[in-house]
């Protein structure tokens, strides 16, 4: 007997909208296939309806293994389905896994489908129009769009001065590849794959028009492309500024709006006074040059930079790509969805070369105590990066710059990500730990225990139950020591009183391992903890040897 979900999500179950008992047609069960195999993949039920009534299956649809030929037999390229007969209620229902596409699937007629939400939360199976296919391939990793020759472009819409410009950038960025200065124009422009030959003909690249192209030609070529930048207080509007220029120039003139509504507050630090942004200029450069170099150009759409009342958000068109999602995106392997165009971002020096610029909009809030960056509001269209407003904590900023100047590095974003859960939360274990910055338990383990190594951490207990808090010093060097005591010693002091409170539940006896279980606490610690309570008149021996227990004196 097997129970069929309540509810799940569009792509984890679908049910037939044809009643089983009159059969569901083999056109109508391959297009839900394509469907969702176009999609996100999932499961498939046969013989249960939207409504939850089980209607059974037919007698063709009883035989699994035809059904799975049938799927395979239908498909271009054949999708390999798992189907097997379940029984609820003692009716036989089919359920078949439908894997997710690794490229664009049809159907063997030429239809080629993908599932989505109707707005009354009903999955249809739609279309999957020729412009669409693109978008999907790039998801999949499978197509680099920014590297194709742009349909209608020619070396009439490249501007000189953007060129310029761009050389410029790599003059005065440090990372940047010099060895681009000493080419000449049609060389730079090869190098960099901004432009191909095709019939003898010149023919700018989407990442070369997005680099060098004219306003109006990027208005006419890739209408897809804008940017906009914004700035509300409350409901007044102060800055709404929307542009299709190309991004050398868009960067240059979103900075100078950033710089400008970006207030700061100033840190002393010694004998020196340090400011400190509201919103770090690593953290917006970052998430700005994440829009551009991973949003989905085949796709309306903008990316969008709002500074409000709440925090900065920056959008962009097009979801997190294939193996990517809002969890694991501080530590997923580096890829993207415009190869062509995030390598030329890191080679005239604006992105990071180790593609590693998200550590950046993390460390930005971290450094300074505030909340970290949030993605949840991300879908599969589109992803929104937010980071919030805060005050900043002064005395978390002091212990980190302390330590990385004792170290002579930074810490790394793994420690930061740490020690900023520990002073949230106050006390935490590895299970925690692991679970909030989506890191597996042994490498969080191994980080944790460098810090208590580096004295900024203390481990409280022992195996399973083994926590951590800042350490005294930490507490000390902030002026909060009763925080501290108050996380440590005022579990000590209570121990007499749990100790005989357990004993009074079981009938005034108590073990070693009894107190060691209750406390957390090693066999040895138990043993002393006994023995104080023994001196002060409140415990006697009752047996020896092996089986060792006290009881409460009368």
């Amino acid at each position: 007997m097997r129970t069929i979900p309540e509810k799940e999500d569009l792509f984890t179950e679908f049910k037939s909208d044809t009643k089983e008992k009159n059969g569901l047609p083999d056109s109508e069960l391959i297009d839900a296939i394509v469907g969702m195999t176009n999609a996100e993949g999932g499961i498939l039920y046969l013989g249960v309806e939207d409504d939850g009534e089980i209607t059974g299956l037919t007698k063709q649809h009883k035989d699994t293994i035809g059904v799975m030929a049938l799927i395979a037999n239908s498909t271009v390229p054949s999708v390999s389905t798992r189907a097997e007969i379940i029984t609820e209620n003692k009716t036989d229902i089919l359920r078949i896994e439908v894997p997710k596409a690794r490229t664009v699937t049809a159907t063997s007629s030429g239809k080629t489908l993908r599932r989505r939400l109707k707005f009354d939360g009903s999955p249809e199976a739609v279309p999957l129009f020729p412009y669409e296919i693109p978008s999907r391939l790039s998801e999949l990793s499978l197509l680099d769009f920014s590297a194709q020759p742009l349909e209608g472009a020619t070396e009439e819409d490249i501007d000189v001065l953007e060129f310029e410009r761009l050389r410029s950038i790599i003059k005065n960025s440090i990372g940047s590849d010099k060895s681009l200065l000493e080419l000449n124009q049609e060389d730079f422009y090869k190098a960099l794959h901004f432009i191909v030959e095709e019939n003898g003909k010149i023919v700018p690249t989407v990442t070369g028009l997005l680099f060098l192209g004219k306003t109006e030609s990027l208005k006419r070529l890739m209408p897809t492309y804008r940017a906009s930048f914004q700035v509300l207080s409350g409901t007044s509007v102060k800055i709404n500024e929307t542009s299709n220029e190309p991004l050398g120039k868009i960067f240059e003139k979103f900075s100078t709006y950033f710089k400008a509504w970006n207030p700061e507050k100033e840190m002393e630090y010694g004998l020196f006074r340090i400011p400190v942004p509201e919103f770090t200029h690593a953290a917006f450069r970052e998430g700005l040059l994440n829009a551009f170099g991973h949003r989905d150009y085949t796709q309306l759409g903008q990316v969008r930079v709002l500074i409000d009342d709440e925090g900065m958000t920056i959008s962009s068109q097009g979801g997190f790509i294939e193996g990517v999602n809002s969890e694991n995106l501080i530590f997923v392997e580096p890829h993207g969805r415009n190869p062509c165009l995030s390598d030329v971002l890191k080679r005239v020096g604006l992105a990071e070369k180790t593609g590693r610029g998200i550590d950046r909009i993390y460390e930005g809030s971290i450094l300074y105590g505030r909340p970290w960056p949030d993605y949840s509001e991300s879908t599969s269209s589109i992803v929104k990066l937010f980071v919030p407003r805060a005050n900043p904590d002064m005395q978390f900023t002091k212990m980190i710059a302390d330590e990385q100047n004792r170290r002579n590095q930074p810490l790394s974003i793994n420690a930061l990500m740490i020690l900023s859960t520990i002073r949230n939360e106050r006390r935490v274990t590895v299970e925690r730990l692991s679970e909030v910055i989506h890191l597996n338990k042994s490498r969080t383990s191994s980080t944790i225990e460098n810090l208590v190594e580096a004295g900024l951490v203390e481990a409280i207990g022992n195996g399973a139950n083994r926590s951590y808090i800042l350490s005294a010093k930490v507490y000390k060097q902030n002026n909060e020591s009763a925080k501290y005591v108050r996380q440590t010693d005022i579990d000590a002091v209570r121990y007499p009183e749990l100790i005989i409170k357990l004993a009074k539940q079981q009938d005034g006896i108590i073990t070693k391992e009894d107190v060691a279980d209750l406390l957390k606490i090693t066999d040895v610690q138990a043993y002393l903890q006994i023995k104080k309570l023994m001196a002060e008149g409140k415990l006697v021996q009752n047996q020896k040897g092996k089986y060792a227990n006290y009881k409460l004196k009368d």
